[in-house]
């Protein structure tokens, strides 16, 4: 035990009540992520300086659409996601707690996945060049990760393994031992670190070349989330897989190998892409 523990913050899960219906931390993070998302996402389409000459691109009305696709493959996918993934015996056994989302359980590779095939779709319907929606999509998805990583340091939920370091907290339902509150280093590492990285480059022209930030993206997610994943109590019936391996290492390590594909295929020429 560490001579000093910070406490854990008491927050109140409900942010607001609106009438009889409670608003929680959790759905304010999605609302917040979407909303900042969309206006982040209008103001990379209209800014000239970030494309090329004549490059297809999204037009500022259309990308309210771009962020319906998204928001509803981001919640059906991450839900499915954590279903199937995490914990399909349960789910199987009682169907209702699928659709009981305000309880938690969002998987990020699963809403991952759900967002990719929004894209698609739009990017179809549009046609437009499916890697140029993914890239502005890449740029804004580090907004959504941030707050939804301190949405589970409220609630709280997956806390992180038991330490001695002097920042180490005692979360209520994870026992009487000090932790790492893993959740601050994936919202510090996974949102606002990647979120920077991909401003600077989004600064230095990578939507002028399709793949690029998706291809960071990829990269920078994956290899946060690794490294997260050492301080992070991984549950030992539905995350660790022994050997000191969790879900959140294995399901990475595809996200960084087709990132460095995209940053690749990205970076080798406007005639080769073409």
């Amino acid at each position: 035990m560490p001579f000093f523990v910070i406490p854990f913050p008491s927050i109140d899960p409900v942010a607001i009540n609106i009438g009889p219906l409670p608003l929680r931390w959790y759905a304010l993070a999605y609302i917040g992520g979407f909303v900042l998302g969309w206006v982040y996402l209008r103001n990379m389409a209209v800014r000239d300086a970030y494309w090329r000459e004549g490059q297809p691109r999204p037009t500022a009305l259309s990308i309210d659409d771009l962020l319906v696709y998204v928001a509803f493959g981001v919640i059906v996918g991450g839900r499915l996601g954590h279903v199937l993934i995490y914990d399909p015996g349960f789910y199987l056994s009682h169907p209702i707690e699928i659709f009981q989302t305000w309880k938690g359980g969002m998987a990020f590779h699963g809403g991952f996945l759900g967002a990719v095939t929004g894209m698609a779709l739009f990017a179809r319907r549009e046609r437009l060049p499916l890697f140029t929606i993914g890239d502005l999509c890449a740029v804004v998805s580090p907004i959504g990760i941030f707050l939804g990583r301190l949405a589970n340091f409220i609630r709280p939920e997956m806390w992180g393994r038991e330490t001695d370091v002097p920042w180490a907290m005692v979360f209520p339902g994870g026992g009487d031992v000090p932790r790492h509150p893993s959740q601050l280093y994936e919202a510090g590492l996974e949102g606002l670190a990647l979120g920077v990285a991909l401003w600077i480059a989004l600064r230095a022209g990578a939507l002028k070349r399709p793949g690029l930030a998706s291809g960071l993206f990829g990269v920078g997610y994956g290899m946060s989330r690794i490294f997260c994943e050492f301080f992070r109590e991984p549950d030992p019936v539905q995350e660790a897989l022994g050997a000191g391996l969790t879900k959140g290492m294995v399901l990475s390590v595809p996200m960084i190998l087709v990132g460095l594909l995209l940053i690749v295929y990205s970076t080798r020429g406007r005639e080769a892409r073409a």
